[in-house]
Protein backbone atom coordinates (compact mmCIF):
# COMPACT_ATOMS: atom_id res chain seq x y z
CA UNK A 1 0.00 0.00 0.00
CA UNK A 2 1.36 3.35 -1.20
CA UNK A 3 2.02 5.67 2.38
CA UNK A 4 3.27 8.70 2.73
CA UNK A 5 5.17 10.97 5.19
CA UNK A 6 3.57 13.30 7.04
CA UNK A 7 5.87 17.01 6.04
CA UNK A 8 7.29 15.63 2.89
CA UNK A 9 4.69 13.32 1.21
CA UNK A 10 7.61 11.07 0.30
CA UNK A 11 6.76 7.10 1.33
CA UNK A 12 7.74 5.64 4.31
CA UNK A 13 7.07 1.80 4.60
CA UNK A 14 6.25 1.84 8.35
CA UNK A 15 3.45 4.64 8.51
CA UNK A 16 -0.40 4.15 7.49
CA UNK A 17 -2.03 6.62 5.23
CA UNK A 18 -4.72 8.36 7.45
CA UNK A 19 -2.67 8.27 10.65
CA UNK A 20 -1.22 10.67 13.07
CA UNK A 21 1.95 10.65 11.70
CA UNK A 22 0.88 10.87 8.18
CA UNK A 23 -2.41 12.21 7.47
CA UNK A 24 -4.21 11.89 3.99
CA UNK A 25 -3.91 15.17 1.68
CA UNK A 26 -5.29 17.97 4.01
CA UNK A 27 -3.93 16.60 6.60
CA UNK A 28 -7.17 14.21 7.52
CA UNK A 29 -6.73 11.58 9.95
CA UNK A 30 -8.76 8.47 9.86
CA UNK A 31 -7.32 6.22 12.49
CA UNK A 32 -8.13 8.55 15.69
CA UNK A 33 -9.07 7.06 19.36
CA UNK A 34 -8.76 9.04 21.93
CA UNK A 35 -9.88 6.28 24.40
CA UNK A 36 -7.26 3.75 22.73
CA UNK A 37 -4.47 4.22 25.48
CA UNK A 38 -1.66 2.73 23.63
CA UNK A 39 -2.27 5.59 20.74
CA UNK A 40 -2.57 7.98 23.36
CA UNK A 41 0.19 7.72 24.70
CA UNK A 42 2.89 7.25 22.10
CA UNK A 43 1.17 9.90 18.99
CA UNK A 44 -2.42 10.92 20.42
CA UNK A 45 -1.53 13.38 23.03
CA UNK A 46 1.25 15.49 21.36
CA UNK A 47 -1.33 15.75 18.79
CA UNK A 48 -4.09 16.94 20.74
CA UNK A 49 -1.69 19.23 22.37
CA UNK A 50 -0.80 20.83 18.84
CA UNK A 51 -4.35 21.53 18.08
CA UNK A 52 -5.76 22.50 21.70
CA UNK A 53 -2.77 25.08 21.94
CA UNK A 54 -3.75 26.62 17.94
CA UNK A 55 -7.25 25.94 18.75
CA UNK A 56 -6.78 28.65 21.86
CA UNK A 57 -4.81 31.14 20.00
CA UNK A 58 -7.06 31.34 17.03
CA UNK A 59 -10.23 31.71 19.79
CA UNK A 60 -8.42 33.85 21.90
CA UNK A 61 -8.12 36.18 18.96
CA UNK A 62 -11.98 35.34 18.06
CA UNK A 63 -12.61 36.87 21.51
CA UNK A 64 -10.55 39.82 21.15
CA UNK A 65 -12.35 40.90 17.86
CA UNK A 66 -15.73 40.18 19.30
CA UNK A 67 -15.02 42.87 21.87
CA UNK A 68 -13.05 45.49 19.74
CA UNK A 69 -16.46 47.57 19.96
CA UNK A 70 -16.62 48.00 23.62
CA UNK A 71 -13.10 49.98 23.42
CA UNK A 72 -13.83 52.23 20.63
CA UNK A 73 -16.90 53.10 21.41
CA UNK A 74 -15.97 55.15 24.44
CA UNK A 75 -13.69 57.12 22.38
CA UNK A 76 -15.89 57.97 18.99
CA UNK A 77 -17.29 61.46 20.39
CA UNK A 78 -13.82 62.10 21.07
CA UNK A 79 -12.90 61.39 17.78
CA UNK A 80 -15.24 63.72 16.00
CA UNK A 81 -18.29 61.47 16.11
CA UNK A 82 -21.85 62.21 18.23
CA UNK A 83 -23.34 59.61 19.60
CA UNK A 84 -25.67 59.05 21.95
CA UNK A 85 -25.87 56.27 24.99
CA UNK A 86 -28.51 54.53 23.24
CA UNK A 87 -26.40 54.32 19.64
CA UNK A 88 -22.86 53.52 22.06
CA UNK A 89 -25.11 50.43 23.82
CA UNK A 90 -26.35 49.29 19.98
CA UNK A 91 -22.48 49.12 18.68
CA UNK A 92 -21.41 47.47 21.98
CA UNK A 93 -24.50 44.75 21.90
CA UNK A 94 -24.95 44.29 18.23
CA UNK A 95 -21.44 41.97 18.19
CA UNK A 96 -22.81 40.29 21.18
CA UNK A 97 -26.00 39.31 19.60
CA UNK A 98 -24.44 38.13 16.48
CA UNK A 99 -21.86 36.20 17.87
CA UNK A 100 -24.92 34.33 20.22
CA UNK A 101 -26.85 33.34 17.00
CA UNK A 102 -23.67 32.22 15.51
CA UNK A 103 -22.64 29.51 18.06
CA UNK A 104 -25.59 27.29 16.81
CA UNK A 105 -23.96 26.60 12.91
CA UNK A 106 -20.18 26.98 14.03
CA UNK A 107 -21.23 23.82 16.59
CA UNK A 108 -21.79 22.20 13.82
CA UNK A 109 -19.16 23.22 11.08
CA UNK A 110 -16.26 21.29 12.85
CA UNK A 111 -17.72 17.78 11.90
CA UNK A 112 -18.88 18.79 8.23
CA UNK A 113 -15.65 20.42 7.29
CA UNK A 114 -13.02 19.33 9.22
CA UNK A 115 -11.38 21.40 12.60
CA UNK A 116 -7.99 22.17 11.20
CA UNK A 117 -10.34 23.75 7.62
CA UNK A 118 -12.62 25.45 9.89
CA UNK A 119 -10.25 26.86 12.22
CA UNK A 120 -8.63 28.82 8.51
CA UNK A 121 -11.33 29.64 7.63
CA UNK A 122 -13.09 31.51 10.95
CA UNK A 123 -9.36 32.97 11.63
CA UNK A 124 -9.50 34.36 7.99
CA UNK A 125 -13.23 35.66 8.61
CA UNK A 126 -11.93 38.21 11.57
CA UNK A 127 -9.96 39.75 8.92
CA UNK A 128 -13.84 41.53 7.94
CA UNK A 129 -14.54 43.45 10.99
CA UNK A 130 -11.12 44.61 11.32
CA UNK A 131 -10.87 45.91 8.09
CA UNK A 132 -14.43 47.65 7.94
CA UNK A 133 -13.80 49.38 11.78
CA UNK A 134 -10.77 50.51 10.32
CA UNK A 135 -12.65 52.39 7.47
CA UNK A 136 -15.68 53.73 9.35
CA UNK A 137 -14.02 54.72 12.35
CA UNK A 138 -12.12 57.28 10.45
CA UNK A 139 -15.22 59.15 9.05
CA UNK A 140 -16.95 61.12 11.57
CA UNK A 141 -19.62 61.26 9.04
CA UNK A 142 -20.66 57.62 8.93
CA UNK A 143 -24.30 56.91 8.71
CA UNK A 144 -25.00 54.93 12.08
CA UNK A 145 -26.77 52.25 10.34
CA UNK A 146 -23.75 51.02 8.11
CA UNK A 147 -21.72 51.50 11.56
CA UNK A 148 -24.32 48.73 13.11
CA UNK A 149 -23.41 46.69 9.84
CA UNK A 150 -19.77 46.72 10.59
CA UNK A 151 -20.30 46.28 13.59
CA UNK A 152 -22.46 43.20 13.47
CA UNK A 153 -19.26 41.39 11.38
CA UNK A 154 -18.03 41.61 15.05
CA UNK A 155 -20.28 38.68 15.82
CA UNK A 156 -18.27 36.17 14.07
CA UNK A 157 -15.51 36.09 16.64
CA UNK A 158 -18.24 35.06 19.09
CA UNK A 159 -18.88 32.07 16.90
CA UNK A 160 -15.33 30.95 17.11
CA UNK A 161 -15.29 29.92 20.73
CA UNK A 162 -18.72 26.92 19.79
CA UNK A 163 -16.64 25.34 16.76
CA UNK A 164 -12.91 25.27 19.06
CA UNK A 165 -14.48 23.73 21.97
CA UNK A 166 -16.45 21.13 19.52
CA UNK A 167 -13.24 20.40 17.93
CA UNK A 168 -11.40 19.98 20.88
CA UNK A 169 -13.45 17.66 22.53
CA UNK A 170 -12.89 15.32 19.67
CA UNK A 171 -9.57 15.42 20.52
CA UNK A 172 -9.17 14.23 24.29
CA UNK A 173 -10.07 11.57 26.39
CA UNK A 174 -13.15 11.65 28.61
CA UNK A 175 -10.81 11.64 31.66
CA UNK A 176 -8.58 14.14 30.51
CA UNK A 177 -11.39 16.41 28.30
CA UNK A 178 -12.83 19.03 31.50
CA UNK A 179 -9.13 19.57 31.57
CA UNK A 180 -8.35 20.24 27.89
CA UNK A 181 -11.96 22.65 27.37
CA UNK A 182 -11.03 24.63 30.57
CA UNK A 183 -8.32 25.74 29.30
CA UNK A 184 -9.83 26.13 25.67
CA UNK A 185 -12.42 28.33 26.82
CA UNK A 186 -10.16 30.19 29.61
CA UNK A 187 -7.93 31.26 26.76
CA UNK A 188 -10.49 32.41 25.03
CA UNK A 189 -11.73 34.36 27.96
CA UNK A 190 -8.54 36.00 28.20
CA UNK A 191 -9.02 37.43 25.04
CA UNK A 192 -11.92 39.96 26.40
CA UNK A 193 -9.20 41.17 29.03
CA UNK A 194 -6.33 41.69 26.53
CA UNK A 195 -8.17 43.52 23.99
CA UNK A 196 -9.21 46.30 26.62
CA UNK A 197 -5.71 46.54 28.35
CA UNK A 198 -4.03 46.57 25.14
CA UNK A 199 -6.36 48.59 22.48
CA UNK A 200 -6.26 51.79 24.46
CA UNK A 201 -2.91 51.68 24.58
CA UNK A 202 -2.47 51.35 20.93
CA UNK A 203 -4.74 54.11 19.62
CA UNK A 204 -2.66 56.92 21.37
CA UNK A 205 0.55 55.51 20.88
CA UNK A 206 2.89 58.55 18.57
CA UNK A 207 0.64 61.03 20.27
CA UNK A 208 -3.33 61.42 19.16
CA UNK A 209 -6.24 59.19 18.57
CA UNK A 210 -6.03 56.94 15.44
CA UNK A 211 -9.04 54.67 16.39
CA UNK A 212 -8.46 52.31 13.08
CA UNK A 213 -5.07 50.75 14.09
CA UNK A 214 -7.33 48.78 17.01
CA UNK A 215 -8.70 46.61 13.64
CA UNK A 216 -5.67 47.25 12.10
CA UNK A 217 -3.32 45.33 14.86
CA UNK A 218 -5.28 42.03 14.51
CA UNK A 219 -5.45 41.61 10.60
CA UNK A 220 -1.62 40.44 10.54
CA UNK A 221 -2.26 37.91 13.59
CA UNK A 222 -5.37 36.83 12.23
CA UNK A 223 -3.78 35.58 9.48
CA UNK A 224 -1.09 34.20 11.20
CA UNK A 225 -3.28 31.73 12.88
CA UNK A 226 -4.83 31.11 9.59
CA UNK A 227 -1.54 29.96 8.29
CA UNK A 228 -0.68 27.95 11.82
CA UNK A 229 -4.05 26.02 11.42
CA UNK A 230 -3.39 25.24 8.13
CA UNK A 231 0.58 24.02 8.53
CA UNK A 232 0.09 22.20 12.12
CA UNK A 233 -3.64 21.65 12.64
CA UNK A 234 -5.26 18.59 11.55
CA UNK A 235 -8.76 17.41 10.52
CA UNK A 236 -10.48 14.21 12.17
CA UNK A 237 -12.64 12.05 10.26
CA UNK A 238 -14.11 10.39 13.31
CA UNK A 239 -15.16 13.34 14.45
CA UNK A 240 -19.05 13.44 13.58
CA UNK A 241 -22.10 15.29 14.43
CA UNK A 242 -24.11 13.96 17.13
CA UNK A 243 -27.67 15.46 15.64
CA UNK A 244 -29.66 12.70 17.89
CA UNK A 245 -27.72 13.73 21.19
CA UNK A 246 -28.77 17.21 20.09
CA UNK A 247 -32.50 16.30 20.21
CA UNK A 248 -32.56 14.66 22.89
CA UNK A 249 -30.82 17.36 24.66
CA UNK A 250 -33.23 19.87 23.07
CA UNK A 251 -36.17 17.86 24.45
CA UNK A 252 -34.67 17.36 27.88
CA UNK A 253 -36.05 20.21 30.05
CA UNK A 254 -32.70 20.75 32.14
CA UNK A 255 -30.93 21.75 29.45
CA UNK A 256 -33.09 24.87 29.09
CA UNK A 257 -33.02 25.79 32.61
CA UNK A 258 -29.21 25.62 32.42
CA UNK A 259 -29.24 27.66 29.43
CA UNK A 260 -31.47 29.69 31.86
CA UNK A 261 -29.06 29.80 34.77
CA UNK A 262 -25.68 30.11 31.88
CA UNK A 263 -27.27 33.43 30.91
CA UNK A 264 -26.70 34.82 34.62
CA UNK A 265 -23.61 33.66 34.36
CA UNK A 266 -21.70 34.06 31.21
CA UNK A 267 -23.90 36.11 29.83
CA UNK A 268 -23.23 38.78 32.82
CA UNK A 269 -18.97 38.06 32.35
CA UNK A 270 -19.59 39.10 28.52
CA UNK A 271 -22.43 41.83 29.22
CA UNK A 272 -20.33 43.09 31.96
CA UNK A 273 -17.06 42.96 30.05
CA UNK A 274 -18.47 44.53 26.83
CA UNK A 275 -20.15 47.50 28.62
CA UNK A 276 -17.40 48.49 31.90
CA UNK A 277 -15.23 50.82 29.78
CA UNK A 278 -18.45 52.48 29.12
CA UNK A 279 -20.02 52.93 32.23
CA UNK A 280 -16.64 54.09 33.73
CA UNK A 281 -16.40 56.74 31.01
CA UNK A 282 -20.40 57.95 31.35
CA UNK A 283 -19.76 58.17 35.59
CA UNK A 284 -16.19 59.07 35.95
CA UNK A 285 -15.36 60.83 33.05
CA UNK A 286 -12.24 62.10 34.60
CA UNK A 287 -10.78 58.65 35.56
CA UNK A 288 -8.23 57.87 33.66
CA UNK A 289 -4.70 56.20 34.08
CA UNK A 290 -1.12 57.77 33.04
CA UNK A 291 1.50 55.80 31.17
CA UNK A 292 3.71 59.18 31.25
CA UNK A 293 6.53 56.54 32.96
CA UNK A 294 6.79 55.06 29.67
CA UNK A 295 6.35 58.01 27.36
CA UNK A 296 2.51 57.37 26.79
CA UNK A 297 -0.38 59.96 27.36
CA UNK A 298 -3.21 59.23 29.69
CA UNK A 299 -5.24 56.24 28.64
CA UNK A 300 -8.52 56.27 29.76
CA UNK A 301 -10.90 53.44 30.38
CA UNK A 302 -7.51 51.20 31.14
CA UNK A 303 -8.29 49.60 34.36
CA UNK A 304 -11.50 48.45 32.11
CA UNK A 305 -9.69 45.19 31.38
CA UNK A 306 -9.59 43.90 34.95
CA UNK A 307 -13.18 43.01 35.41
CA UNK A 308 -12.82 40.67 32.24
CA UNK A 309 -9.40 39.25 33.22
CA UNK A 310 -10.54 38.65 37.45
CA UNK A 311 -13.36 36.91 35.66
CA UNK A 312 -11.87 34.82 33.32
CA UNK A 313 -9.22 33.59 36.19
CA UNK A 314 -11.95 32.79 38.52
CA UNK A 315 -13.48 30.26 36.38
CA UNK A 316 -11.50 27.19 36.94
CA UNK A 317 -12.05 28.34 40.69
CA UNK A 318 -15.75 27.46 39.98
CA UNK A 319 -15.05 24.15 38.89
CA UNK A 320 -12.55 23.03 41.01
CA UNK A 321 -15.13 24.59 44.13
CA UNK A 322 -17.66 22.78 42.56
CA UNK A 323 -16.08 19.49 43.07
CA UNK A 324 -16.11 19.62 46.49
CA UNK A 325 -18.84 21.22 47.34
CA UNK A 326 -21.06 20.64 44.65
CA UNK A 327 -21.67 23.01 41.42
CA UNK A 328 -25.26 23.66 42.85
CA UNK A 329 -24.22 24.98 46.05
CA UNK A 330 -21.50 26.92 44.18
CA UNK A 331 -23.64 28.56 41.98
CA UNK A 332 -26.00 29.93 44.33
CA UNK A 333 -23.16 31.27 46.12
CA UNK A 334 -22.38 32.44 42.79
CA UNK A 335 -25.83 34.58 41.88
CA UNK A 336 -26.14 35.64 45.94
CA UNK A 337 -23.11 37.39 45.40
CA UNK A 338 -23.07 39.03 41.98
CA UNK A 339 -26.40 40.13 43.73
CA UNK A 340 -23.95 41.94 46.30
CA UNK A 341 -21.77 43.25 43.76
CA UNK A 342 -24.66 44.57 42.14
CA UNK A 343 -26.04 46.68 45.45
CA UNK A 344 -22.62 48.14 45.70
CA UNK A 345 -22.41 49.43 42.22
CA UNK A 346 -25.35 50.92 42.92
CA UNK A 347 -24.12 52.67 46.54
CA UNK A 348 -20.93 53.95 44.90
CA UNK A 349 -23.01 55.77 42.17
CA UNK A 350 -24.82 57.43 44.49
CA UNK A 351 -21.67 57.54 46.62
CA UNK A 352 -19.85 58.80 43.48
CA UNK A 353 -17.37 57.19 44.70
CA UNK A 354 -15.07 55.40 41.76
CA UNK A 355 -12.79 53.10 44.32
CA UNK A 356 -16.22 51.23 45.69
CA UNK A 357 -18.08 51.39 41.83
CA UNK A 358 -14.23 49.85 40.42
CA UNK A 359 -14.50 47.75 43.44
CA UNK A 360 -18.50 46.05 43.65
CA UNK A 361 -17.94 45.17 40.00
CA UNK A 362 -14.39 43.40 39.97
CA UNK A 363 -16.83 41.33 42.81
CA UNK A 364 -19.22 41.04 39.87
CA UNK A 365 -16.73 39.50 37.93
CA UNK A 366 -15.36 37.05 39.94
CA UNK A 367 -18.67 35.99 40.71
CA UNK A 368 -19.73 35.09 37.52
CA UNK A 369 -16.45 33.54 36.27
CA UNK A 370 -17.21 31.17 39.47
CA UNK A 371 -20.31 31.06 38.35
CA UNK A 372 -19.27 29.52 35.12
CA UNK A 373 -17.27 27.21 36.15
CA UNK A 374 -19.79 25.49 38.29
CA UNK A 375 -22.97 25.56 36.16
CA UNK A 376 -20.81 23.58 33.52
CA UNK A 377 -20.06 21.11 36.38
CA UNK A 378 -23.59 20.85 36.76
CA UNK A 379 -24.00 19.48 33.60
CA UNK A 380 -22.48 15.88 33.34
CA UNK A 381 -23.91 15.26 36.93
CA UNK A 382 -27.62 16.32 36.04
CA UNK A 383 -27.76 14.04 32.99
CA UNK A 384 -26.70 11.00 35.09
CA UNK A 385 -28.31 11.23 37.85
CA UNK A 386 -30.67 8.53 38.37
CA UNK A 387 -28.64 6.00 35.94
CA UNK A 388 -27.61 3.22 36.99
CA UNK A 389 -23.67 3.50 36.55
CA UNK A 390 -23.68 -0.42 34.80
CA UNK A 391 -26.34 0.48 32.36
CA UNK A 392 -23.61 1.12 29.85
CA UNK A 393 -26.03 2.21 26.79
CA UNK A 394 -28.10 4.73 29.81
CA UNK A 395 -24.66 6.44 30.54
CA UNK A 396 -23.48 6.60 26.89
CA UNK A 397 -26.80 8.54 25.92
CA UNK A 398 -26.26 10.64 29.31
CA UNK A 399 -22.52 11.84 27.92
CA UNK A 400 -24.26 12.67 24.81
CA UNK A 401 -27.33 14.78 26.10
CA UNK A 402 -24.71 16.25 28.34
CA UNK A 403 -22.24 17.60 25.36
CA UNK A 404 -25.13 19.04 23.46
CA UNK A 405 -26.74 20.57 26.22
CA UNK A 406 -23.06 22.31 26.84
CA UNK A 407 -23.18 22.90 23.24
CA UNK A 408 -26.55 24.88 23.46
CA UNK A 409 -26.62 26.69 26.78
CA UNK A 410 -22.82 28.33 25.37
CA UNK A 411 -25.27 30.02 22.65
CA UNK A 412 -27.90 30.56 24.96
CA UNK A 413 -26.05 32.22 28.10
CA UNK A 414 -24.16 34.65 25.30
CA UNK A 415 -27.59 36.39 24.37
CA UNK A 416 -26.92 37.77 27.94
CA UNK A 417 -24.02 40.08 25.94
CA UNK A 418 -26.79 41.86 24.03
CA UNK A 419 -29.30 41.72 26.51
CA UNK A 420 -27.36 43.40 29.39
CA UNK A 421 -26.18 46.70 26.87
CA UNK A 422 -29.70 47.26 25.93
CA UNK A 423 -31.06 47.27 29.29
CA UNK A 424 -28.67 50.23 30.41
CA UNK A 425 -29.66 51.66 27.53
CA UNK A 426 -33.20 51.93 28.46
CA UNK A 427 -32.20 52.67 32.13
CA UNK A 428 -30.74 55.13 31.03
CA UNK A 429 -33.13 56.79 28.35
CA UNK A 430 -35.90 55.95 31.22
CA UNK A 431 -34.24 57.32 34.56
CA UNK A 432 -30.92 58.61 32.97
CA UNK A 433 -29.66 56.58 35.44
CA UNK A 434 -27.99 53.13 36.02
CA UNK A 435 -29.64 52.30 38.99
CA UNK A 436 -32.98 50.59 37.17
CA UNK A 437 -31.17 48.68 35.49
CA UNK A 438 -28.60 47.02 38.55
CA UNK A 439 -32.21 46.47 40.32
CA UNK A 440 -33.03 44.20 37.62
CA UNK A 441 -30.36 42.35 37.48
CA UNK A 442 -30.17 41.95 41.23
CA UNK A 443 -33.95 40.45 40.78
CA UNK A 444 -32.88 38.36 38.36
CA UNK A 445 -29.55 36.90 40.23
CA UNK A 446 -31.69 35.80 43.08
CA UNK A 447 -34.74 33.96 40.61
CA UNK A 448 -31.37 32.34 39.32
CA UNK A 449 -30.37 31.48 42.79
CA UNK A 450 -34.42 30.54 43.74
CA UNK A 451 -34.02 28.39 40.60
CA UNK A 452 -31.15 26.16 41.29
CA UNK A 453 -31.79 25.89 44.89
CA UNK A 454 -35.60 24.61 43.90
CA UNK A 455 -34.62 22.39 41.36
CA UNK A 456 -31.34 20.80 41.98
CA UNK A 457 -31.58 20.84 46.12
CA UNK A 458 -34.39 21.37 47.35
CA UNK A 459 -36.58 19.42 44.53
CA UNK A 460 -34.39 16.61 44.24
CA UNK A 461 -36.43 14.60 46.31
CA UNK A 462 -36.96 11.76 43.06
CA UNK A 463 -34.86 11.89 40.18
CA UNK A 464 -31.38 13.93 42.30
CA UNK A 465 -32.14 11.88 45.39
CA UNK A 466 -28.17 11.55 46.54
CA UNK A 467 -26.70 12.35 43.41
CA UNK A 468 -23.91 15.47 43.68
CA UNK A 469 -25.33 18.24 40.83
Amino acid sequence: MAVTNDRTGSAGPHLAVGTIPAPRAGRWVDHYDPEDQEQWRTTGRRAAKRNLWLSIFAEFLGFSVWQLWTIVTPSLNAAGFSLTDDQKFWLIAIPNLVGATLRFPYTFAVPKFGGRNWTIVSALLLVVPCVGLAIVVQNPQTPFWLMVLVAATAGVGGGNFASSMANISFFYPEREKGAALGLNAAGGNLGVAVVQLVMPIVVVVGGGLALERAGLVVIPLAILAAVLAWRYMDNLSTAKADLAGYAAAVRNKHTWIISFLYIGTFGSFIGYAGVFPTLIQREFPGIAFDWGFIGLPAVPLTLAFLGALVGSLARPSGGRLADRLSGANVSIAAYLVMSLGAVGVIASISAGTFAGFFASFLLLFVATGVGNGSVYRMIPAIFRAGIDPTDTAAMVLAKRKAAACIGIAAGIGAYGGFIIPRVFAASISGSGSLQPALVGFIAFYLVCAVVTLAVYKAGRAQRFAGAQI
